[in-house]
């Protein structure tokens, strides 16, 4: 199961608590306070790691504890601190707040969120994980309270004061993946991007999610290109799966459309890419202004070299490499090109 957006509730550790303990000991009947503090919280830290490739784990685990601490003791011994949770999640990771009830069950326990829709994020992002081993503090465990040895002073003797742990941070956070990528392969269904991402690398894509390969381009190079599952029209306004397909392409540093050029399926290239490009647009305008380039793909089935040279003629400033995906024709020249691109994008 892919997940790439979900809603989930976080409770850091809690404080333990302050003990209220006295010295007894032999030849030392009335030694004085010596109850020890107790232990901090635990924190929650969220961890990008390249091996996690969706949030599909948080899909399990929606509630998101980490260890309390322990009570303090006698002897002023303090309590031992809470064990951190750490919660590894994708590169590309953005954390929102989000709203949600703290609704609890009759043992105390925190419930899960009740409604299965998520909504939409309606402030700035508290953190973009986009970075290997990049790591947040999304909860910060309690402080451990005070045990009684802190109360003790010339008019009290024997203090019987002490305090409870804080509680630790919580609250509910809307997780959103963004996928990472050099190049994002864009195109309707059908116009073959996901056999050209297998002839490109290693990568068996799937249809309803991103994934992303690893391109060899040669002399020690390397590049990740991501195939998005094909758009539909009105995918700006989130028709269909839209928007958790469009927010994918937001990170990629150059967009590749593929098209079926010989419009086997009854399908105008030309029409495919204007169609494309204005759902961009209208999602995001920034996207607009990304370098792009046209691959034609299947041309080597009939009308493609006759729809190439009018997929040329209407977009003369964009170049477009002409391959068949399905037999390998002009991958080669197509990696070469991709390393160009890439090039080009980084040094401008």
């Amino acid at each position: 199961m892919f997940v790439d957006r979900i809603k989930i509730f976080a409770h850091a550790g809690d404080g333990g608590r302050g003990c209220v303990s006295f010295r007894r000991e032999k030849f030392v009947p009335k030694g004085g306070p010596d109850g020890g503090d107790g232990g901090r919280g635990g924190d929650i830290i969220l961890r990008a790691d390249t091996q996690v490739d969706n949030l599909s784990a948080l899909f399990y685990e929606p509630i998101i504890k980490a260890k309390s601490g322990v009570h303090g003791q006698g002897k002023k011994m303090h309590g031992k601190a809470g064990v951190d949770k750490i919660v590894k999640v994708p590169m590309g990771t953005i954390v929102y707040r989000a709203q949600g009830p703290r609704a609890r069950d009759e043992h105390g326990d925190l419930l899960p969120q009740q409604e299965p829709q998520v909504e939409a994020p309606t402030e700035e992002p508290i953190v973009d994980l986009a970075v290997e081993g990049q790591e947040f503090v999304l909860a910060e465990g309690g402080k451990g309270g005070k045990g009684n040895v802190h109360f003790k002073s010339s008019k009290n003797r024997a203090p019987i004061q002490y305090t409870e742990g804080e509680e630790g941070e919580n609250g509910y956070f809307l997780f959103e993946l963004r996928t990472i990528a050099d190049a994002g392969l864009v195109g309707y269904p059908n116009a073959g991007k996901s056999t050209l991402l297998t002839k490109l690398s290693a990568a068996r894509t799937k249809t309803l999610h991103p994934v992303i390969g690893v391109v060899n381009l040669g002399r020690y190079e390397r590049a990740t290109v991501a195939d998005i599952p094909g758009l539909i029209e009105g995918a700006h306004r989130n028709v269909g799966l839209g928007h958790d397909f469009l927010r994918h392409i937001t990170r990629c540093k150059i967009l590749l459309f593929v098209v079926d050029t010989a419009g086997s399926e009854g399908r105008n290239p030309i029409e495919d890419i204007q169609n494309l490009r204005r759902e961009i647009d209208l999602y995001d305008k920034r996207l607009s202004e990304r370098s792009w380039f046209i691959i034609a793909n299947k041309m080597d089935l009939p009308e493609a070299e006759e729809n190439l040279a009018a997929l040329k003629q209407r977009f003369p400033s964009v170049e477009v490499v002409a391959i068949s995906a399905a037999k390998e024709d002009g991958i080669k020249e197509l990696k070469s090109k991709l390393a160009e691109w890439l090039e080009r994008s980084t040094s401008g």
